[in-house]
């Protein structure tokens, strides 16, 4: 291959994979993008934003983007929202605690969405748990136009609510906060506004088999792409990992974390020192599994979760209703601080079993494009490896490179600079020989 045809291939491969590999390279530089007292990993291209301690001065948060805000203790926050009558609205706020922080079970972070008049569309609370564990938590609110909201369901001006929620001892410092907010379309044709009656909630076996290195991401933007598959890496306590997992419309995805024993002597017992969590494309909770750690191999599972339907929207059971949409979900997992007091530092191996049950359905039908576009679909170079994302030589190189800690962006610009050096030589030698040979 030339110089040039490399340097264009180069061009279009960092085009063509953009989001997997911003989710990874990014992973590899999180620490400089991230509070100097966290490892949590922003979104590269979000924009600061103030919040307002009152709605009348609330800006704007447009959808499709990112944010980065700040939460002091005891704080609410507005931010201001722009609806139209037609399209779901979602938004859903990051909470970043200090690594030092001491947090007890009632801190949390509390999201809301309410109407220019007050009234509540949607309210959510994530709290830390009983292990205090510093740790990235969210939160997610929405409006939507269904007719089980009527208050909320026309245009006009509405706010997103932020609290931090604790007590008097809460820890002092601000929490950084990233916010998202995206819309869905309504369908060209609407249908029976009623649940699934039925589906395989039998618990399924997690997949055996060989697994295979692949690091996570350390934030909901630099979650690292996985499929089905047994996946290995390793995680420290305290440490949050994040990993994005395409589930089309008629899929079902069952996951469990597992944990390794311990390889010293050491003995003790840490309470909900393994968690894993399942986010849909909006951000919005689906459900958690947490699992004690005594130095012997323990797992955290999912419990199951029907397949992707957009008609489970339409039910009270949060597990079944936050798998409304087909997309990108997100699986976090967290291993608590206090593991290293009995255990050590680490850090400990860690696997992933991820299964995804069913072939690809066509979807409901929307009437229009999402914001940011094509948030409920699961992509053609998803759906092409047939759910096995991760285990290509391209994705592996381009991973092997993020990791190292080298960028797209660095990977072609060496390109660009070795076939510029190589023409530049070429050209010489030519010149040289023409000045020896005249006629030639």
């Amino acid at each position: 291959m030339g110089w040039r045809t490399a340097a264009v291939a180069a061009v279009l491969c960092t085009s063509a994979v953009g989001t997997s590999v911003v989710g990874t390279s990014a992973f590899a530089s999180g620490a400089s993008s991230a509070s100097p007292s966290s490892s949590y990993g922003f979104a590269p291209d979000a924009r600061p934003i103030e919040g307002a301690t009152q709605p009348a001065e609330a800006r704007t948060l447009q959808f499709g983007g990112s944010y980065r805000s700040a939460l002091p203790r005891a704080a609410t926050r507005y931010y201001r929202l722009g609806l139209d009558a037609d399209s779901n609205a979602y938004v859903s706020a990051t909470a970043v605690p200090r690594t030092d922080d001491k947090l007890s079970l009632s801190d949390g972070l509390k999201v809301s969405v309410r109407t220019a008049d007050g009234h509540s569309c949607s309210t959510q609370t994530a709290r830390f748990g009983s292990s205090g564990s510093p740790q990235p938590i969210t939160a997610s609110g929405a409006r939507t136009t269904s007719p089980r909201t009527p208050l909320c369901t026309e245009g006009g001006t509405y706010y997103v609510v932020v609290e931090r929620v604790g007590t008097a001892t809460s820890p002092a410092g601000d929490w950084d906060l990233e916010l998202t907010a995206v819309t869905e379309p309504g369908l060209r044709q609407t249908g029976e506004a009623t649940a699934p009656r039925s589906w395989d909630s039998a618990t399924p076996t997690p997949l055996t088999g060989e697994a295979r290195p692949l690091p996570g991401g350390a934030g909901f933007a630099r979650a690292v792409f996985l499929g089905q598959g047994v996946w290995r890496t390793e995680l420290s306590p305290g440490q949050t990992l994040f990993y994005r997992v395409p589930v089309d419309w008629g899929q079902q995805l069952s996951a469990t974390a597992e944990l390794d024993p311990t390889s010293g002597d050491a003995r003790g017992y840490t309470a909900d020192a393994l968690d894993l969590t399942l986010y849909n494309p909006v951000r919005a909770t689906v459900e958690d599994a947490d699992r004690g750690y005594d130095g012997t191999r323990r797992a955290a599972a999912l419990a199951p979760v029907p397949p992707v339907d957009y008609r489970n929207r339409y039910t009270g059971i949060p597990r079944v209703k936050g798998m409304r949409f087909a997309g990108s979900y997100f699986l976090t997992v967290h291993l608590s601080a206090a593991v290293a007091d009995d255990f050590g530092d680490g850090p400990f191996g860690l696997t992933l079993r991820v299964r995804i049950k069913g072939a690809a359905q066509d979807g409901p039908g929307y009437a229009g494009q999402s914001v940011p576009g094509n948030l409920f679909q699961v992509g053609p170079r998803e759906r092409a490896t047939g759910g096995e994302l991760g285990t290509g030589s391209g994705d592996n190189a381009m991973r092997a490179l993020a990791v190292s800690g080298i960028g797209a962006g660095t990977v072609l610009l060496a390109v660009l600079g070795v076939w510029t050096l190589t023409a530049r030589r070429r050209a010489a030698v030519q010149m040289r020989a023409r000045a020896q040979n005249p006629t030639a």
